[in-house]
């Protein structure tokens, strides 16, 4: 099979591929000549280190091309449009905290005096941890108290340029109490509400109702406060958070215009503003589409940076103003595509059958009716037949429940359902064209693959804001799919499942999925999951950490194994429940004893159990051959 319908040319970025094999390949972004690596060959080489899915795959290439790629899309924007400033990116440290993403991120970053932005203090100690640049910028945003604060002021003296950017008008006479303490004079920031609001699922950190920020008037205070305690000069950069995720283009224009109307106006007022920090909004295209939509963007790389300089430029100008430093905290287009989860699929339930007893004279006339509809069945009647099916099944159920129908008759009744159902599903997919009641029909006939993995710890935004995530099998891509399924996870929550899925044609209610054969090893990947989803995941059911595991591909088309991390033992999310490992051992040895005791279990058999106990409790967390 030659057809991408998972549309992997449409969101794989150039980074994707499909190898002869059928299987996933990587490609290295800096070297696409190079042949690709074969994703299977890397889980299956995992395997045998005893490294076993589910696992987060990070590649460090990707995250490197995607840095490289901002930073000389911005400087190609600012050559060709003449713009007079530079532009300085900083990487928003909530987008992944993790310590092995942060410190290639500064590595790959230096170059480009790449900076960091913090939104806490245990944020803002991880970036003081590392050796930045010299002209980088550590941007401090959210609510700061004094221990931040002083923390800040502190790391001037040794060579950082960290920027304490005013949320409220409150943190002002804090910062100037201890400014004041320490005689170090603040680099300081505003931020300032837009009432441009874009759209998309992070509509609401936009507009003048977003949680941070100041307002018009708030701006207005805090730079006349400023001003009466010779502050003013402090004020070097204006913080204007556009959006996150915004889809169109348009709205990414309206939003810098308006924050360089306040630059000019905050500039008039007298402050020295050398940085114009515009935050996020650069999109991930996770569907393909190249639209304005949720899951979406309507522009590239570079359209959007070229809006951005010429805007600033355009406007700047307009007031006879020096070009400032530009900003932006691009965070998501960072990250996301640099790390992918791949799990296995344990077992599926699949709503059909392929074969039905013949009738007999015990079978209900019900029943008869219900194994004659294959006789009738064609393309132009098939909606007559489903209704038929599900009228003669529901009146068959309902006279079980009234004791008029008996346990084989019940057992035949659903077996035949699934027996027609799958003659219906044949007929359908020699057709191109299906009304929609049809098609909710077929959905809600979807086959369920239970996936080895938690929806809430390693997908959290799928479970919590329907975050489309590509996913696909990583192998079989030569093989026709013959399925069509839903995704659940191992947790026991009917909210573990996803069933919305990109593919070429568009946004589908079921996955195309391979039949799959006894004792088969099926892996599926979901793609773009490096932003936001490692923090945010949570322990339902106790599920842990997956094993991380972080390569770097090579030029001869192989790959290097940089890092491993285990994944989080049974121990290790006891002891996030407030459970004392040993605590627990002890407990269970101790209600063994009474059963020995009770002569319930022998003194071999008490040997087995505690032994099992101790194992379970150091293993990991998802399911394990």
């Amino acid at each position: 099979m030659n057809e991408d319908i998972y549309g992997i040319k449409k969101w794989g970025d150039d980074i994707l591929d499909v190898l002869e094999n059928g299987n996933i390949g990587l490609k290295n972004p800096f070297f696409p000549q190079n042949p690709p690596v074969d994703l299977i060959k890397i889980i299956k080489s995992l395997n045998e280190r005893g490294i076993n899915c589910p696992v987060l795959l990070r590649v460090t290439d990707y995250l490197a091309f995607r840095i490289n790629q901002i930073n000389k899309s911005f400087s190609n924007a600012i050559k060709e449009i003449g713009y007079k400033g530079d532009y300085r990116g900083v990487f928003p440290v909530k987008v992944n905290q993790q310590a092995q993403v942060i410190d290639r991120i500064v590595e790959y970053g230096k170059e480009f005096d790449f900076g960091l932005e913090v939104g806490s203090k245990p944020e803002l100690l991880i970036a003081l941890a590392h050796d930045l640049s010299s002209k980088s910028t550590i941007i401090c945003n959210g609510i700061k108290d004094r221990e931040f604060i002083n923390l800040a002021l502190l790391s001037q003296k040794i060579g950082f340029k960290t920027i304490l950017v005013l949320e409220s008008p409150r943190e002002l006479d804090l910062i100037i109490e201890i400014s004041r303490e320490l005689g170090i004079l603040p680099l300081l920031g505003i931020r300032i509400k837009l009432t441009n609001k874009v759209s998309g699922n992070w509509s609401q950190s936009s507009g003048d109702r977003s949680a941070f920020g100041l307002s018009v008037e708030q701006v207005m205070n805090v730079i006349k406060k400023l001003k009466a305690n010779d502050y003013l000069d402090c004020l070097i950069l204006q913080h204007s958070h556009l959006g996150s995720q915004i889809p169109d283009i348009i709205e990414i224009r309206r939003a810098t215009q308006e924050a360089c109307r306040f630059f000019a106006e905050i500039t008039r007022q007298g402050a020295p503003l050398k940085f114009l920090d515009l935050g996020g909004g650069l999109g991930v295209d996770y569907t393909g589409e190249q639209k304005s939509a949720i899951n979406s963007i309507n522009y590239s790389l570079d359209e959007y940076c070229i809006n951005i300089v010429e805007t600033v430029k355009y406007e700047l100008d307009q007031s006879s103003l020096k070009h400032p430093t530009i900003i932006t905290e691009s965070g998501r287009a960072c990250i996301a595509s640099s790390s992918m989860l791949i799990f296995n699929i344990l077992e599926t339930t699949n709503f059909d059958g392929q074969k039905t007893e013949p009738v007999s004279n015990k079978d209900h006339p019900l029943l008869k009716n219900m194994m004659q509809i294959p006789e009738y069945l064609n393309l132009e009647r098939v909606q007559e037949c489903l209704n038929d099916l599900n009228y003669y099944r529901d009146e068959i159920r309902t006279l079980f429940r009234s004791g008029q129908i008996d346990l084989p008759n019940m057992a035949k009744t659903e077996e035949t359902y699934l027996y027609v159902i799958n003659k219906i599903k044949k007929v359908l997919s020699s057709s191109t064209e299906i009304t929609d009641e049809l098609q909710v029909s077929i959905d809600n006939m979807a086959d369920i693959y239970h996936g080895n993995f938690s929806l809430f710890q390693s997908l959290p935004d799928v479970w919590a804001i329907d975050q489309l995530h590509p996913i696909a099998p990583i192998q079989r891509l030569n093989e026709y799919p013959d399925r069509r399924a839903v995704l659940n996870d191992i947790t026991c929550d009917s909210d573990g499942m996803i069933n919305k899925f990109v593919l070429k044609d568009g946004i589908s209610n079921t996955l195309p999925l391979h039949n799959i054969e006894e004792n088969e090893d099926y892996f599926l990947g979901v793609f773009y999951i490096g932003a936001y989803q490692e923090t945010l995941g949570d322990l339902h059911n106790l599920f842990g950490d997956t094993n991380v595991v972080t390569i770097k591909l090579k030029d001869d088309g192989g790959y290097q194994l940089l890092h491993e991390q285990e994944g989080d033992t049974i121990s290790e999310v006891l002891s996030y429940v407030e459970y004392e490992p040993k605590d627990i051992i002890n407990r269970f040895k101790r209600i063994v004893e009474d059963a020995v005791r009770s002569r319930d279990l022998s003194l071999s058999e008490r040997k087995e159990l505690t032994l099992s106990f101790k194992e379970s409790i150091s293993g990991y967390t998802y399911f394990e051959k």
